[in-house]
């Protein structure tokens, strides 16, 4: 049914390679990075640490400051297309993606957030949720959002979310985990990038995208998630299965004799998550056109976590818009260190 159909119609974003969704997206097709050294934190080797940092956000800038600064203009661009309207807009959530508990941020960092976020959005939003599970967070948001969606619980919600690994002690926690990426002799050629940014989605029910005669991107078909007991940093060997539930979730919304044609996901360079891809590809690769024509962004803004789920959703709906996607129908997964795994199946055929 036409009532039942939600589709994306707005973005936002806030990337090391753009401050919108649509530089964003432009860059990451051009694969330009923004890569660059930390102007003061040196790694055990000597050497300056890689990062990927909004380059307009100053350095010193921290904490949930610096969280604000790339969260607030990414909503703000998201709901832009609502506030310009004359008329009385529908109850609006929003769903928030967080990064999980880790050194470098404050413990009272959500609360502190979300009260920041009520007193900003007061008038904007009707219901805040928030999911603090890293890379999979704005996957297991999207999901929750879709059922709530059909229960009629709202007609418009924004899915937000936003992560800096830039604190001077997250990155000598990620350093001591042997996860900091590093070009030298002595340096981890498996780690990644620490990156920062920020996505938001602005999506709403058929009627409501009718009536406000917005443009629809994408229509999200459905989402999958599941949990991982075999997780990074432990002794365990992971092969899949967690996330080949999660994809087996989503592949329920794909249409008969339709095939997945193009994939955007959180790979970053370590083996652990090209290794559980390759596991879960092998139970699910009848499914693909192609499984090893991914877009993996960490490449070019680096390691989002907890913005990733959104900024993923982003890219595949821009490229469906402008007409350089691959085909119909696109997937997007992700997979969090606490176990979460995240997948999501958009068409890509509302846009054009």
């Amino acid at each position: 049914m036409q009532g039942e159909q939600i589709y994306v119609v707005a973005l936002g974003a806030s990337t090391a390679i753009g401050r919108d969704a649509w530089s964003s997206a432009a860059a990451v097709r051009a694969g330009i990075t923004g890569f660059a050294q930390h102007p003061y934190m040196i790694d055990t080797a000597g050497q300056p640490m890689r990062i990927a940092r909004a380059p307009w956000l100053d350095i010193d800038l921290k904490g949930l400051e610096r969280f604000q600064a790339l969260l607030y203009p990414a909503i703000d661009q998201a709901i832009e297309v609502l506030l310009h309207s004359h008329i009385r807009l529908p109850p609006i959530a929003l769903a928030l993606s967080l990064p999980s508990p880790r050194p470098g941020l404050a413990t009272d960092f959500q609360p502190r957030l979300l009260r920041e976020l009520e007193g900003r959005y007061s008038k904007t939003f009707s219901a805040v949720s928030v999911f603090s599970k890293g890379h999979a967070a704005g996957l297991l948001a999207l999901d929750v959002v879709i059922k709530k969606f059909r229960e009629n619980a709202f007609d418009a919600c924004v899915i937000a979310g936003v992560d800096s690994y830039l604190e001077p002690e997250t990155l000598e926690w990620l350093e001591e985990c042997d996860q900091l990426h590093g070009g030298g002799p002595l340096n981890n050629a498996w780690g990644f990038i620490p990156g920062e940014g920020a996505g938001a989605v602005l999506l709403a029910r058929y009627q409501i995208a009718e009536y406000f005669r917005f443009t629809p991107l994408a229509q999200v078909l459905s989402a999958g998630t599941a949990f991982e007991p075999k997780k990074i940093k432990t002794q365990t060997v992971c092969v899949g299965k967690g996330l080949t539930q999660a994809f087996h979730g989503a592949l329920t919304g794909l249409l008969s004799d339709t095939k997945i044609t193009d994939v955007y996901c959180d790979m970053n360079g370590e083996p652990y998550r090209a290794d559980e891809f390759g596991f879960a590809a092998v139970r699910v690769g009848e499914y693909f056109e192609s499984l090893s024509n991914f877009v993996a962004p960490a490449d070019c803004w680096g390691d989002v976590s907890a913005a990733c789920g959104p900024l993923h959703i982003a890219l595949a709906s821009i490229s469906a818009y402008k007409n350089y996607a691959n085909g119909h129908t696109a997937v997007i997964w992700a997979s969090s260190e606490s176990g979460e795994r995240g997948v999501a199946l958009l068409d890509m055929t509302s846009g054009k």
